[in-house]
Order: structure tokens, then C-alpha cells, then sequence
């Protein structure tokens, strides 16, 4: 480079949606499929910011934003409550068939089962025993490396009990369909 050559920055463009979501904050979008409301009409949710839009159904488009109503700024006596979003995505699962062991906080009894499903929220699993709804229970199984980032990492979690299901008389098995939120846990070395 000669030294009477003009000095000029290199300047890398970036697309505009990129600088969008970086600079001022906005939502790159990814939308659930069509939903039907309760007054008849289709709309989306952004599955990243629960952001709602109408959706026309012939045209196969989304139409506009739908905006609900602010709340007021001022003091106000009545006690309506601010509309919120119809549908929340829920967490994204990861499909499992992994071992686990499972029991109810403080007893000393250990029951095998099976990881359907886990999610940063939740574990769907099966298993031989049923838990009380609301029961405090502690779960041990290896997390999935799309998870930990690492192998053989095994996992106390703590957990509550959401939901079960009876067994299932088709499949021949006598397991139990069982739901539970993390609430805590720790990886075991």
C-alpha cells in the first residue's frame, strides 16, 4: 500500500434482518402452524416471542399484528386484567429411549424406568410405579449429550410430579405414563 493512497475502512454489510435482531432488538420469527380462535378466525404465534398474528386461510399468508391493549398508565380502580397471549410455545422436546431411576423424595425404595421425552422444563417418562400428583421426587439418569455438551454425564434431578396416566392394556406392559417438572439438579461423578 502506498503511503499518499487514501485510508478507507473495510466495511462488512450485513443482511438486514441479522442487524435487526442485534440492534434493535427484534424477533427473527419462526411461527407455529395455523390456530383457530375462539371467534372462528386463524392466526400464527412466533414460537420464539409468542408475538400473534392473523392469518388468512385462502391466501395461506399472515395478514397483520395483532396488538393487544395496553394497560393504562395512570391509577385505576377497576380490576380487569391485561390480555395476555392466547398460546405460550411450550419448551422444545427431545425424543428419548434412555434408562432412569426414579422415586418419591426420602424413601428408600428405587423404581426403573424409561425417558420418552425431555425437555428444560420436564421429563416425560414411563415406569411400573405411580406417584401421587404434587409429590416431590428425585430422578437419576444419564442426560442426553445434545444437552450436557459431554458424555456419560449422569444427572440427579429433583423433581415434581405434573401427571400420570394409567397402564396402557394394549401394549402388554403394565408401566405407567408418568410427567414430571425439574425443579433442580446436579450432574454425578
Amino acid at each position: 500500500m502506498s503511503l499518499d493512497a487514501p485510508l478507507r475502512p473495510e466495511v462488512t454489510i450485513m443482511p438486514q434482518k441479522i442487524m435487526d435482531v442485534l440492534m434493535l432488538g427484534r424477533c427473527s420469527h419462526e411461527f407455529s402452524w395455523p390456530r383457530r380462535g375462539a371467534d372462528g378466525d386463524y392466526y400464527q404465534v412466533c414460537l420464539l416471542c409468542a408475538a400473534e398474528y392473523k392469518y388468512d386461510w385462502s391466501t395461506m399468508r399472515r395478514t397483520e399484528r395483532v396488538e393487544h391493549a395496553k394497560p393504562e398508565t395512570g391509577p385505576r380502580r377497576s380490576h380487569t386484567r391485561e390480555k395476555r397471549p392466547s398460546w405460550v410455545p411450550r419448551a422444545r422436546r427431545l425424543k428419548l429411549d434412555l434408562a432412569l431411576r426414579y422415586r418419591v423424595n426420602n424413601t428408600s425404595t428405587w423404581y426403573e424406568g424409561t425417558i420418552d421425552n425431555i425437555s428444560q422444563t420436564g421429563v416425560l417418562f414411563r415406569g411400573p410405579q405411580q406417584l401421587p400428583v404434587n409429590a416431590l421426587i428425585e430422578m437419576v439418569f444419564e442426560m442426553p449429550e445434545e444437552i450436557s455438551g459431554r458424555k456419560n454425564s449422569n444427572v440427579l434431578c429433583q423433581g415434581r410430579m405434573i401427571r400420570s396416566k394409567d397402564a396402557e392394556e394394549k401394549s402388554g406392559n403394565d408401566h405407567v405414563g408418568l410427567a414430571a417438572s425439574i425443579v433442580d439438579y446436579k450432574f454425578i461423578h
